[in-house]
């Protein structure tokens, strides 16, 4: 008893511990997203300032600001500017691909020039990471001065799926944790109790195959290595007849030779350290085998 509760101490210690890596592995893992993350929106917001930038100087104007970009939902911003200006679409479209390139979660994105003074859409085109999906039109037509809003919309793909990622890597740690805890227990095969098997008790002998002892009034007999299975095959199975040839089999099937007096002459050296009790004997079954008969 003392034995099985070390071992599941010990099991319970071994789970903890490794439950415990696990989550601080993901807890972890959600700082260093959220780290990232918030490191690539600002470097983002800072591409869509140098985007009003370059769009102003192609205009020509070098002086006027480019008001504070505006966060218009989770994935959607604005630029705004000083000053009214013009654009030409060809020259905003090089320039936003050109530095949202560098942006790692920029692959999709529409971008829409609203008109301040009605809200409508003066302009717009979509850019995808797949080339052929690109939607592009009304290159090479300056538009005239005016004050524009810009728009930009990005496919929540990379900040969505980084906190997907850490969703379901949380997602796997309780399915892992689930599987743990609430699992069927796999019932181990019982091992033989050296007590049980090892130890018997053969009329008023004890019988110590795992000494290789047998054991009467005090007085204890030495057994050989190969009488001490043996009498172990017959103590299992006392008062029964044991063929001969599943002794033979059992004793030195593993050792690749079987000589057929050998077993004879192992039984005569096991009957005469038996003899000390006249009621234990080793009987011979004419055409079976032999018997290990214990008396009252």
């Amino acid at each position: 008893m003392l034995d099985l509760r070390n071992h599941l101490s010990g099991k319970d210690k071994y789970l903890f511990g490794c439950l415990l890596l696990m989550f601080i592995a993901v807890i972890s893992v959600a700082f260093i997203i959220g780290g990232s993350d918030d490191f690539d929106i600002a470097r983002r917001e800072i591409l869509l300032r140098r985007i009003g930038h370059e769009i102003l100087l192609q205009s020509g104007d070098s002086t006027s600001r480019v008001l504070p970009v505006k966060k218009m939902a989770e994935n959607e911003y604005q630029l705004s500017f000083e000053n009214a200006f013009t654009f030409q679409p060809d020259l905003l479209v090089n320039t936003t691909q050109r530095l949202l390139a560098k942006d790692p979660l920029a692959h999709d994105y529409v971008v829409n020039v609203v008109n301040c003074a009605n809200a409508s859409v003066t302009y717009g085109y979509a850019v995808s990471k797949n080339k052929k999906d690109d939607i592009v039109t009304c290159i090479g037509r300056t538009q005239p001065i005016g004050c524009y809003l810009i728009n930009i919309k990005f496919k929540p793909r990379g900040i969505i799926a980084a906190k997907d990622g850490y969703f379901l890597g949380g997602l796997l740690f309780l399915g892992l944790v689930g599987f743990v805890f609430l699992r069927p227990a796999k019932r181990r095969k019982a091992l033989p109790d050296s007590r049980h098997t090892d130890l018997f008790t053969l009329g008023s002998m004890s019988f110590d195959a795992e000494k290789r002892k047998l054991m009467i009034n005090g007085m204890t007999i030495d057994l050989t290595k190969t009488e001490t299975r043996v009498l172990r095959i017959f103590a299992l199975s006392p008062n029964e007849t044991i063929e001969r040839s599943r002794l033979q089999k059992e004793i030195w099937e593993n050792e690749g030779v079987i000589v057929g007096r050998s077993l004879d002459v192992f039984i005569s050296k096991l009957r005469k350290k038996l003899e000390l009790d006249p009621n234990i004997k080793i009987d011979v079954i004419r055409g079976k085998g032999y018997k290990l008969e214990i008396g009252a």
